[in-house]
């Protein structure tokens, strides 16, 4: 039986993403040649064109996947909280904490900035600030936050947040930086609740 052209689409971009995703993690983005990528992959290097315009549209595709895995992940999170507070709080430092992957540090906090330019830009850093702020919103609805501006403080938590993953991702021991800064950013959050 012959494949649909739709499902022979999505097989194709899959491989690809898998095989951009296993090199970008484990070699980075430069030490990656388009040869490595479809040869993983199985398909050619006018497959690789065709679907993402080059190597530098398939760190976007993957980069696009892993935001998508960490969003469900943070979500879970969420639920798991007992109060909209904490899940708040939890939703951001956990944000912060996955710095310490090795694939999120090395492929989404290293390498995409540098090859991609600013996170803010980026598809999935717009959806971060309309879910950061459609949260304060409902915080501040239910007294629990101070009453500010919602935009402009989801642009100041979620800053704060990358810049504190940036530092994680790149300094010589992660995770003594994760938990300075998970503690420093737990005391900027408080201050916005209502006491």
């Amino acid at each position: 039986m012959r494949q649909k052209r739709s499902d022979r689409v999505t097989e194709t971009r899959g491989k690809l993403i898998e095989a951009g995703r296993s090199a970008f993690s484990e070699k980075g983005y430069a030490n990656t040649a388009t040869e490595d990528l479809t040869a993983a992959a199985g398909l050619t290097r006018g497959a690789l064109y065709h679907h993402f315009g080059g190597k530098k549209g398939l760190l976007e595709a993957v980069i696009e996947v892993i935001d998508a895995e960490a969003a469900e992940q943070l979500k879970l999170v969420v639920a798991r909280a007992k109060t909209p507070w904490e899940g708040f709080v939890a939703e951001n430092v956990a944000w912060v904490e996955m710095a310490l992957e090795p694939e999120i540090r090395r492929i989404v906090l290293l390498d995409g900035p540098a090859v991609l330019g600013d996170r803010t830009r980026w598809g999935s850093g717009s959806a971060c600030l309309v879910s950061t702020k459609a949260s304060i919103e409902a915080l501040v609805q239910l007294e629990i936050c101070k009453s500010v501006d919602a935009e402009a403080t989801a642009y100041l938590i979620n800053g704060a947040a990358l810049n504190a993953a940036l530092w994680i991702a790149g300094a010589e021991h992660p995770k003594n930086a994760a938990v300075e800064a998970i503690r420093s950013f737990r005391i900027l959050l408080d201050g916005l609740r209502i006491t």
